[in-house]
């Protein structure tokens, strides 16, 4: 059938149905971890943190479920919504533990002096605080551990690995506005976790701007191979390397994903997906899990039409 269901390029109006989205693509965010089939030794790597209260460093292709591991991980071991740190080459360990307004601050203590009020409330510097996710790891007030993604962390700035190595090891950290602060005791807001009920405590109060934590997080870390990290920062991680894709292992993940055996077609695309990775394409699995959704939906084109469509999806993510 032609595929003009929805969009016809005509400009004229049309009533029709949109589709239901894939299920990874339901929002908000469903986390998947049933989907997810753990390779070769990666369970004794994630027993092997949690026993010994370090982090876990995860190295693979783009793709590979690097970060769907602490979902998992999260769920079996019931340590609540998970934290999520993501990594640009501007992050800093400062904005990971917490946040300051500084600007904000200062324009509502000038905006108050402006109409000759007194700067009761507007001098009151936790309304401008809020901890970051590695921050909100560390807080004390947990039965069990935290869990926190440190995501591509070989995309941050050359010396954020060895910036986190003091709080990795001493789990503690100083807010130096709250240190100077004139309360013994100031309540902060704290970072929200992936699907954290509003009914959980938004605040915590921090005791002399310092913040001890009783149980490590549980903490991965994934990066794509892009760079090395210093030696004192590996040796305090569990390291863990994703083994090179398999088409039964492939095929499984993408099945527990829609739910479904895949027929000869979609089963043929995750071969053909194996090998052109093998030859040293760039791809990604989200490229495969579309493909598949295309091929085995009713509503899905056919034809000359799906076969340009799947070389659209599935296009080398390396080069022009």
């Amino acid at each position: 059938m032609a595929w003009d269901t929805y969009y016809r390029g005509t400009g004229e109006p049309h009533d029709t149905s949109l589709p239901d989205p894939p299920p990874w693509r339901v929002f908000p965010r469903r986390s998947a971890p049933r989907t997810f089939q753990p390779p070769k030794g990666l369970t004794d790597a994630v027993n092997a943190a949690v026993f010994l209260h370090r982090p876990l460093l995860i190295t693979g292709p783009a793709g590979s479920g690097k970060s769907t591991v602490i979902e998992q991980v999260a769920d079996e071991l019931r340590l609540g919504p998970v934290l999520r740190w993501h990594i640009t080459s501007r992050s800093t360990l400062s904005d990971a533990l917490y946040r300051y307004d500084a600007l904000g601050h200062i324009h509502t203590l000038r905006l108050a002096q402006s109409g000759g009020k007194a700067a009761k409330h507007t001098d009151d510097i936790a309304a401008f605080l809020q901890l970051g996710p590695l921050g909100t790891a560390l807080l004390p007030d947990s039965p069990r551990p935290r869990a926190l993604l440190i995501d591509e962390i070989d995309k941050s700035d050359l010396d954020l690995p060895s910036d986190l190595l003091d709080v990795l090891e001493r789990g503690e950290y100083e807010i130096p506005e709250l240190v100077r602060h004139s309360k013994p005791r100031v309540s902060v807001r704290r970072w929200r976790g992936d699907g954290e009920e509003a009914t959980e405590p938004k605040r915590y109060d921090i005791t002399e701007g310092r913040v001890q934590c009783r149980r490590f997080p549980f903490i991965v870390m994934t990066s794509n191979g892009e760079r090395e990290f210093p030696a004192p920062f590996l040796r305090r991680c569990i390291r863990y390397d994703m083994p090179p894709l398999s088409v039964d292992l492939l095929r499984a993940a993408v099945e527990a994903h829609v739910g479904r055996e895949l027929p000869q077609d979609a089963a043929a695309l995750v071969e053909d997906f194996v090998e052109r990775v093998r030859r040293g394409d760039t791809l990604a699995v989200d490229q495969l899990l579309n493909a598949v959704k295309l091929v085995i939906d009713d509503q899905g084109p056919t034809g000359e039409q799906r076969e340009r469509l799947l070389g659209y999806l599935l296009r080398n993510l390396s080069g022009a």
